[in-house]
């Protein structure tokens, strides 16, 4: 009875097996090389496959430009003893008589904080209604002189320039201290600015600046503002400043060490690196001939890459990477990835094979347990 009953387990093993494998029903982490392939374009798909070489790597290397505009960096630098509305003063009077027109016997008069009011004027008892906006301490001084100089005899007046909002910009972020700033003389310029802030708190290698200026914006690295002193620009009032992370980001799927969205850690991101950063290709299971990284190409991109110009536009492109070739690290190394890219790492065809023989002998398995049973 044993004998019969393991003469016909085995051939149900076998049978099970089959209609694994020919129903595709293994597990996979995604699609393989041959299912990718067989969506290209020249199989009747909708992607371009493209091996990468030198010229694709050229091609591709599109990096977003960040800088700022002629506008911005032609801007002068704000006289910090020019008055403007909004500011605040503090104005001392000296009178060279006893009998004072403004201040006690033996005491000077002194307004601590006079604030020029939106129209750029100040009001000084028997000077009457001055204007202040667009005029330096010392012309304000020798026109409240000249005032009060026909009702008390040779003034002598003092004009100071505290911080007001009449020039501040705004910093909000990814910085020390979030606030709104004067520009004062030390901090007229966006270094000079941040550092006064308490800097930023994020990594400079991601760091981003915007700085918007009415309808104007412009954003740059924080890293090229000391790499390029041209970019330290002046500020204006009414500035606002944003430090950001970088929010550029690729996802990475497949038989890599782990599967997720993963944020930009450089400017500048290589395929080599983007693999890196998700724990390199698992070696029990990663394919190095099928690294595939996904991307929707612009048409002028697209266009150089398959040398082409009757594309309309933008274009699915699947770049494939082999890791086996003699210069495929290097390929890997000068292939830029970017914002949305998808990165994806077949699986080897030694992991189907493992998979099949796992089916074939937990069938097998299965089958040899049920004659045990059914021999007791």
């Amino acid at each position: 009875m044993k004998t019969l009953s393991i003469r016909w387990a085995h051939p149900i093993a076998v049978v099970a097996a089959c209609a694994v494998l020919s129903s595709c029903g293994l597990p996979q982490v995604g699609p393989n090389k041959r299912q990718i392939y067989s969506g290209s374009v020249q199989r009747e798909g909708d992607a371009f496959i493209v091996a990468v070489n030198d010229r694709v790597t050229r091609a591709t290397a599109v990096v977003p430009a960040l800088g700022f505009s002629s506008a911005f960096k032609n801007a002068g630098t704000l006289g910090s003893d020019t008055i403007r509305a909004g500011d605040v003063l503090g104005i001392t009077i000296y009178e060279n008589v006893d009998d004072s027109l403004l201040g006690t016997e033996g005491a000077p008069a002194t307004l601590e904080e006079v604030q020029v009011d939106g129209a750029g004027f100040i009001f000084i008892p028997y000077a009457g209604r001055i204007k202040a906006a667009g005029n330096s301490p010392e012309a304000i001084r020798r026109i409240i002189t000249n005032k009060l100089a026909d009702q008390t005899p040779d003034p002598q007046v003092e004009v100071r320039r505290a911080a007001g909002d009449g020039s501040t910009v705004s910093l909000v972020g990814a910085v020390g201290g979030q606030g709104v700033y004067p520009i004062e003389r030390p901090t007229r310029s966006l270094a000079t600015m941040l550092a006064r802030s308490g800097g930023i708190t994020i990594s400079p290698e991601i760091a981003q600046i915007t700085v918007i200026r009415g309808k104007a914006r412009g954003k740059i690295w924080f890293e090229d503002l000391y790499k390029h002193p041209e970019l330290d620009i002046a500020l204006r009032g009414g500035d606002k400043i944003l430090v950001e992370q970088d929010t550029r980001a690729f996802t990475a799927l497949g038989a890599t060490g782990s599967q997720a969205r993963v944020p930009f850690e450089t400017q500048n991101l290589s395929a080599i690196e983007a693999i890196a950063q998700v724990g390199g290709l698992l070696s029990s299971s990663a394919d190095p001939t099928g690294v595939f990284v996904m991307r929707n190409e612009p048409e002028d991109v697209a266009e150089q890459v398959l040398g082409r110009n009757d594309l309309e536009g933008a274009q699915r492109l699947v770049y494939v990477l082999n890791l086996t070739e003699p210069n495929g690290m290097f390929m890997a190394r000068d292939f830029v990835i970017r914002d949305g890219d998808t990165l994806y790492v077949t699986e080897a065809p030694f992991t189907q094979w493992s998979k099949v023989i796992s089916a074939i002998t937990g069938t097998a398995s299965s089958a040899s347990s049920l004659t045990s049973l059914t021999d007791g």
